[in-house]
């Protein structure tokens, strides 16, 4: 017998995934569409509640972890969508857009153990709760599970997983290690952003089109799509990151800035402060109380303060006219699919991305 799929999974897919509400599909035909997608999205979250169950006691319940928490299941919304300019919902389409899932949840376990993040999805992160060996280990059980799924759909879906998991790994790699000498630190941190959130995000959209029998000629448009709204989505973030909303975040001003992470804002910052003595100033300053506050011995006010003058700096408006670009070439990318709801869906999602930041 399947696991029962959660309540809070059966409705309102479209506005909680992808920020569109009811009132974008004001057609018969359009509603169809989305309970199309709906109706999508529950047989992918019975078959991930299956697939994710191990009869080990402590990998069940490790695996399973993430996915309890939550999360907006955004990459297989993308697949099921992607999926209607074909055949739609067939087998072959829900068996990808859980493999795509899998691999995400994979990503995040690993991500948390190399951040040292401490929250995930509003629960304690996996390491934290285990310790990094027990996260690792999950991870690469998830990344396993989703190996065999992805094995099932042939040859030319191992080989696009292989492509995404090489990017995965490469721009985690590249985060780490930092831009090389003489490399434009802006242009490396988009690309590592291309590489640890776009390529997923562009490979969900791809499977869709491919194991839906869509034409060939939608796979490079949905893929430059997807790519380009995962950099945006990330950018958008960067600047979530330095909200004081914290009711409305779940995290602290900061957060990313205060684990040494350098943000896009930061890195404008860094750029301006070359030939601008109050950029120097703030960017000296910021540095300054993150550095003793890994030590413990910050002063909160003045971190604090720090980080709402970079929210309020014109840094950080360049940041969200950096996401606005990357989200409109994204829209671009999808003038040769034909007019109807899957453009229409993915346009209005492009948009949420951006407003994210108000």
């Amino acid at each position: 017998m399947k696991p029962a799929v959660p309540l809070a999974r059966r409705s309102n897919t479209l506005s909680s995934s992808l920020g569109l509400g009811e009132k974008l599909f004001a057609s018969s035909d359009e509603r169809r569409f989305a309970t199309a997608i709906e109706d999508g999205l529950e047989a992918v979250e019975a078959g991930l509640l299956s697939q994710m169950h191990y009869a080990d006691e402590i990998a069940d319940a490790t695996s399973r972890y993430l996915l309890d928490a939550g999360g907006k299941r955004v990459r297989p919304v993308l697949t099921l969508l992607a999926a209607q300019l074909g055949d739609g919902n067939n087998p072959q389409v829900i068996t990808a857009a859980q493999a795509v899932e899998i691999t995400h949840l994979a990503s995040l376990y690993h991500d948390d153990v190399m951040d040292e993040a401490q929250m995930r999805r509003g629960v304690p992160s996996a390491q934290s709760v285990w310790g990094n060996s027990v996260a690792i280990l999950t991870g690469d059980l998830l990344f396993a599970r989703a190996s065999k799924l992805v094995a099932s759909l042939g040859e030319r879906a191992i080989s696009l997983q292989a492509n995404t998991f090489e990017r995965l790994c490469l721009g985690q790699l590249h985060e780490t290690i930092g831009p090389r000498a003489g490399e434009d630190p802006v242009a490396h941190y988009l690309q590592v952003l291309a590489d640890k959130t776009g390529s997923l995000i562009a490979t969900a959209a791809e499977v869709g089109v491919i194991f839906a029998n869509a034409s060939e000629d939608y796979v490079i448009p949905v893929r430059t799509f997807g790519e380009k709204i995962g950099v945006a989505f990330q950018l958008v973030d960067d600047i979530i990151d330095l909200s004081d909303k914290t009711e409305v975040t779940g995290k602290t001003a900061g957060t990313d800035l205060r684990a040494g992470v350098s943000t896009l804002p930061l890195l404008y910052l860094r750029e301006l402060a070359k030939t601008d003595s109050d950029a120097d100033d703030l960017l000296r300053r910021i540095e300054r109380d993150v550095t003793t506050a890994f030590y413990g011995e910050a002063d909160e006010a003045d971190l604090s303060a720090a980080i709402a003058e970079l929210r309020d700096h014109a840094v950080t408006a360049r940041t969200l006219a950096e996401a606005h670009r990357w989200s409109s070439e994204a829209v671009e990318a999808l003038a040769p699919l034909p007019d109807g709801p899957v453009k229409k869906a993915l346009t209005r999602f492009a948009d949420s991305i951006v407003e994210r930041s108000n």
